[in-house]
């Protein structure tokens, strides 16, 4: 009988290979010489594939095996990473090494780690020359997570009458139901995560926060080439590349591979390995998280269908009743984010209760906040966009009276200033984006006033 590894003892990190064969893709890693972790993604209803686009894909179906190692590698963490494949050209190196680091900085934060030195990714390999144009159809695929942000990305293309699909990884009922929602063609994809990796956790891995959205992107590289579309347009927000906290140095940032660092990485890369002729960006970049739920605020048809609760999401747990737990960081950022946009009955109707008038909430808005605290480990807004908001309400005769206002008003606002509190700032958009030409025409219906 084999002997059960132990990870956290392992010194060598494997990637073993990547196959791909009717609308499945193979994913296949291993710790030392233990037994394959194979993961498999499927690709429903997959295309044969035009033999012109056979290279590009070879090339995103060995990125999307690189990143999604990250689910495993983070079991052990040995100090050795190696690729059957042989060395790695620099590029590929560099991203690697820059999402794993970033990437995994909360779950090493969390778990007393320092992997700043150990993530190694070979490199050596022959660098590739750039990527031809492969002729993909000017079509962009949506990613959707149920939430307010994938919507506001949805409509602005629509609004240009964009051609796009809607796709999702996972099965998430409520995901689905968004989905459905928007009209568009939809996408279903399963990623099913090798059964020996709950069985390391088992056995004492490490455990805690991956970069799934560098995950989900690289599946998307694939189904971008497989299905036909030029375009993979995210809604990560502007404030997505802000870090949670510093730590020994390091900056450690929930929303990473959301953020505009990341999305340059990838987006060159793609340029470069797969096709020239596809595009990955954020539609919504440019915004704040303020800006983007005023433009939320318009989307009236979706509000009793979406939900940024995360605990609607978890791969294992309880999940709440309704689509609001009422008690989570995104619920409180959420709430608080729309109050100023939405009429108070309507706001109260979407989550079945006023959040900003139970006293027992006051830690978790204190974080959103920065008061008192670090922002939370979520993918919820800075810590000043929060304080303009709170600073709206605290102004509005509607709100001023609840219990979570009036302390803010009372207890917190003082010790602030004033002049740094205005709501307007936030509504404008930066510059700093990677659109391509096809879409920007979207970002004027984004950013634009209330009716």
């Amino acid at each position: 009988m084999t002997q059960p590894i132990q990870p956290r003892l392992t010194q060598v990190f494997r990637f073993l290979h990547a196959r791909y064969a009717d609308g499945v893709a193979e994913l296949a890693y291993a710790f030392d010489e233990g037994e394959p972790l194979v993961e498999r993604i499927r690709f429903p209803a997959a295309p044969a594939l035009p033999p012109a686009r056979q290279p590009a894909f070879d090339a995103a179906l060995k990125l999307l095996h690189l990143i999604a190692g990250v689910s495993y590698y983070k079991a052990g963490v040995p100090p050795t990473i190696a690729v059957d494949d042989g060395p790695l050209d620099d590029a590929t190196a560099d991203l690697l090494d820059a999402l794993y680091l970033h990437g995994l900085a909360e779950f090493a934060y969390r778990n007393g780690l320092d992997l700043r030195g150990r993530i190694r990714f070979p490199r050596g390999g022959q660098a590739l020359s750039v990527a031809p144009v492969v002729g993909l159809p000017k079509r962009t695929l949506v990613p959707i997570g149920g939430g307010k942000d994938s919507l506001v990305a949805v409509e602005a293309i629509k609004s240009i009458g964009g051609d796009a699909t809607a796709v999702w990884v996972g099965n998430s009922p409520l995901i689905a139901a968004c989905a459905e929602r928007t009209g568009l063609p939809t996408l279903n994809i399963q990623r099913e995560l090798a059964p020996g990796l709950f069985e390391l956790n088992r056995l004492g891995a490490w455990n805690g926060h991956i970069p799934v959205t560098a995950v989900n992107s690289a599946i998307l590289a694939v189904a971008a080439i497989l299905y036909g579309h030029d375009s993979i347009a995210f809604a990560n927000e502007r404030s997505a590349s802000a870090a949670t906290l510093e730590y020994d140095g390091q900056q450690v940032n929930h929303q990473w591979s959301k953020g505009y660092a990341f999305e340059t990485l990838l987006s060159d890369w793609l340029h470069s390995h797969v096709a020239a002729d596809l595009d990955y960006c954020s539609l919504l970049r440019p915004y704040s998280e303020l800006a983007i739920t005023r433009a939320f605020a318009k989307l009236t048809p979706y509000f009793d269908s979406f939900s940024s609760c995360n605990r609607n999401f978890r791969i294992l747990g309880p999940k709440p009743a309704d689509r609001w737990c009422g008690q989570c960081p995104k619920c409180h950022f959420v709430f608080l984010a729309l109050a100023p946009f939405l009429p108070k009955p309507r706001l109260l109707t979407i989550f079945g209760r006023n959040l900003l008038d139970d006293e027992s909430q006051a830690a978790g808005f204190d974080a959103l906040l920065e008061y008192q605290d670090h922002k939370p480990f979520e993918c919820v807004g800075e810590g000043a966009e929060a304080r303009a908001a709170m600073y709206a309400l605290s102004q509005r005769p509607e709100w001023a009276e609840d219990a979570l206002v009036a302390r803010f008003r009372s207890e917190i606002l003082p010790q602030l200033d004033a002049s740094q509190l205005a709501l307007e700032p936030w509504l404008a958009p930066s510059g700093e984006h990677r659109v391509p030409a096809r879409l920007q025409a979207a970002l004027a219906a984004i950013g634009g006033p209330n009716p």
